[in-house]
């Protein structure tokens, strides 16, 4: 199961595992909190009052490619996330937790990965539902990047405003990390086909990196360990 804030987020950050988990014949659910309705990038091909359906296209189309079939939006406003009653948002994943029974959950870690409230706010929510209603053997993941990946990318991904001011991504050691899965090339160009799905919002990063620099950010796909039933 993945939980996410925006339409995108589960294509940047797990898409590989998705894929692999669906080929190895596992369930697999996605949870999104918000239709991404303020990520207007070019308001003349994407208009604004449009980009809710449009993302919501764009992130089935995207799915279809790595062949994920259950995906449920719990229905906030993009950038309200921290607004939503606590109590509400975490009894909605709790509710999906119990219904799924994942044995492994993914999400942000507590830093939002770019630093975004929404992130963050889906992180907490997560956590605490996660305690409150995963089986026993289950494990919670966050997202993470390594040393290594942000010598490589992180000047490039800062100048283009990929990070919020002020925030840091979650480095960890490679030795720390519970999940680092360099995503084959098979489907590394399944991802690449569901990030290109999602052209609302990848078009001018990919276009501003170009694509092999695009395709090499996005080739492997690390998590460490926040919790464990």
């Amino acid at each position: 199961m993945g939980v996410w804030a925006h339409p995108d987020d589960e294509a940047f950050l797990t898409a590989g595992l998705m894929a692999d988990a669906v080929r190895n014949g596992r369930r697999v659910v996605l949870l999104t909190a918000t239709k991404g309705e303020l990520g207007i990038q070019d308001p003349e091909r994407w208009p604004p009052e449009k980009l809710p359906e449009i993302r919501e296209a764009e992130l089935k189309a995207s799915l279809g490619f790595l062949g994920v079939k259950e995906h449920y939006w719990l229905g906030y406003p993009d950038g309200g996330c921290p607004q939503v009653p606590r109590e509400e948002a975490v009894a909605k994943i709790a509710s999906f937790i119990e219904s799924v029974q994942p044995q492994h959950v993914f999400t942000f870690g507590p830093e939002g990965m770019t630093g975004h409230s929404d992130h963050k706010a889906v992180s907490s929510w997560t956590l605490e539902a996660f305690e409150r209603s995963a089986p026993p053997g289950a494990r919670l993941y966050n997202a993470a990047v390594t040393p290594a990946w942000c010598d490589e990318h992180l000047e490039r991904l800062s100048e283009l405003g990929a990070f919020y001011e002020g925030a840091e991504p979650p480095v960890t050691a490679e030795a720390d990390l519970a999940i680092s899965f360099e995503v084959p090339p098979d489907l590394l160009q399944l991802k690449w086909q569901a990030l290109l799905a999602q052209a609302s919002q990848t078009e001018g990063l990919i276009s501003a990196l170009g694509e092999e620099n695009a395709r090499g950010i996005n080739s492997t796909e690390f998590f460490r360990l926040a919790a464990a039933k």
